[in-house]
């Protein structure tokens, strides 16, 4: 079990490492001045500046940054006369934007790095002229981020930068979690294999039984008959575990995915079943019947409603299990899967309220909790722990499935940082492409260029989303503690 717990752990720290690198790398590329790399939040327990950049580890591992110069926009221009006032009463630099910019990657207020030790005391003045909270609270970040300003950096500063590349600096970091995340589940999928249905039957139901009881039932053989159950059609056809189907209703049958929507579509239509039993050809007739049955969601698993019950649709059934296998597949099949666990994630995403007030009523109450729901990285730990204590399963799939859960965690680090709100990544795209839909929106009217946009401005908005944040991850540890998701009973 500390197997596991261990081996999800180093993935997450590797996982947000890399992200940070995202980041890292288009900066350096479009010659930004970086001054800090950190994997975790809070003590600094490792570091060393080389270069310009001061690279590290911190003791909390639930996240990282990157510090660059210039994310703040100068602030407003002051009249001549209060210029003046304060020209007098102050020096520092003679660039006027090395006077008044900021910059930073995470909400202010920053550890100042090594490099900024080395700045002189008279580059560190900024003048301060705002009125109002709100205001104050902007000047006063744009005063601290100055501190890592030094000569030469007139031209290195983030908010100069054009639209499209600062795009590509905030993207990057989700960008290379969902290729870690395609890298991985490529890996698995090819080197190892994946759960595939085959055409071979694997039990025969004597009776059909209701979703309900299937649901209650942990294993088939729990499933009872009763009275009023009607007779399962491939029983009473003569089918049998371990035939192989070849065609149905006159359709060759390549793999199982081919035979369920002809069964599903066939209710109360005699069909020819042929099969293989012990290397010979047999031909049988089966009827589906119409009856209720679960409805699947995008990656296979039965749809569930808000009370926690399944969600079921009338189609034909016959009343058979198909063989599973574990078969390798190309590598490029991963690409579907990605795609459909992101979408997956994206639809969390966008019910997340409603998700953590689910959370939070099977938290305290009797209500049992949603499987597909979120989870902290205590509940990734406990499903990872859960995952290697399996000794019944053999080690190389333990492996792949830890390897699979890393790269869900990389889904969901990718979707979520997407979320157009600061601090996120989203967010400072978010601000980008206003940015520059503003300035192409004066230029169109003949205005004069309105400048960049102060996302320094919205810090109240940062730290709401940011209290928002940690306030649901503590939600969801105590969740994790108290009520976890467990994969095996």
């Amino acid at each position: 079990m500390l197997a596991g717990v261990l081996i999800m752990v180093v993935g997450i720290i590797i996982s947000i490492a890399l992200h940070e690198v995202g980041h890292l790398l288009p900066a350096k590329l479009f010659k930004v001045r970086v001054t800090q790399y950190m994997v975790g939040f809070g003590p600094t327990l490792w570091s060393k500046t080389k270069g310009e950049t001061e690279y590290g580890v911190k003791a909390v591992p639930l996240g990282g940054y990157v510090a660059m110069i210039g994310m703040y926009p100068p602030p407003e221009q002051k009249s001549d006369d209060a210029a003046a006032t304060d020209a007098a009463e102050d020096s520092g630099p003679a660039d006027p934007y090395l006077q008044q910019v900021g910059a930073q990657y995470v909400a202010p207020p920053i550890e100042r790095s090594s490099a900024a030790e080395r700045v002189p005391d008279e580059q560190k003045t900024v003048m301060s002229h705002s009125t109002g909270i709100f205001q104050q609270m902007s000047q006063e970040a744009r005063e601290v981020a100055s501190e890592e300003l030094r000569p030469g950096d007139e031209n290195r500063m983030f908010f100069r930068l054009a639209t499209w590349k600062k795009v590509i600096i905030m993207l990057g970091g989700p960008a290379m979690n969902g290729l870690l995340a395609l890298l991985l589940t490529a890996g698995t999928v090819s080197l190892h294999g994946m759960n595939t249905a085959t055409t071979e039957v694997a039990d025969v139901f004597e009776c059909i039984t209701t979703v309900e009881a299937e649901d209650a039932a942990e294993v088939v053989a729990e499933r009872e008959c009763t009275e009023s159950d009607p007779a399962g059609p491939a029983f009473e056809a003569g089918l049998e575990p371990g035939d192989e189907i070849l065609a149905f209703g006159g359709t060759e049958i390549d793999e199982w995915d081919d035979l369920t929507p002809l069964i599903r579509d066939a209710a109360g239509t005699p069909n020819q079943v042929v099969y293989l039993r012990d290397g010979e050809e047999h031909t049988t007739e089966v009827t589906p019947i119409l009856t209720e049955r679960p409805v699947e969601g995008r990656m296979g698993a039965p749809e569930r409603d808000a009370d926690g019950s399944l969600v079921t649709e009338p189609v034909g059934f016959i009343g058979v299990v198909s063989l599973t296998e574990v078969q390798r597949q190309a590598p490029w099949e991963a690409g579907p899967i990605v795609y459909e666990q992101t979408r997956a994630v994206g639809q969390v995403v966008l019910t997340l309220p409603q998700r953590m007030y689910d959370v939070g009523v099977s938290t305290f109450t009797e209500v049992e909790r949603d499987p597909d729901g979120p989870m902290s990285v205590v509940g990734v730990g406990r499903v990872a722990g859960e995952i290697s204590a399996q000794d019944q399963i053999p080690w190389e799939s333990r492996f792949a499935t830890l390897m699979s859960l890393v790269a869900g965690v990389n889904i969901a680090l990718m979707v979520f940082n997407l979320i157009p709100l600061l601090p996120l990544d989203g967010g400072h795209v978010a601000g980008a492409l206003y940015e520059a839909l503003r300035r192409r929106w004066a230029k169109l009217r003949g205005k004069p260029d309105p400048g960049p946009f102060d996302i320094s401005k919205l810090l109240p908005l940062t730290y709401a989303v940011a209290v928002l944040l940690i306030g649901m991850g503590l939600m969801l540890i105590l969740a994790d503690i108290i009520n976890p998701i467990r994969l095996f009973d």
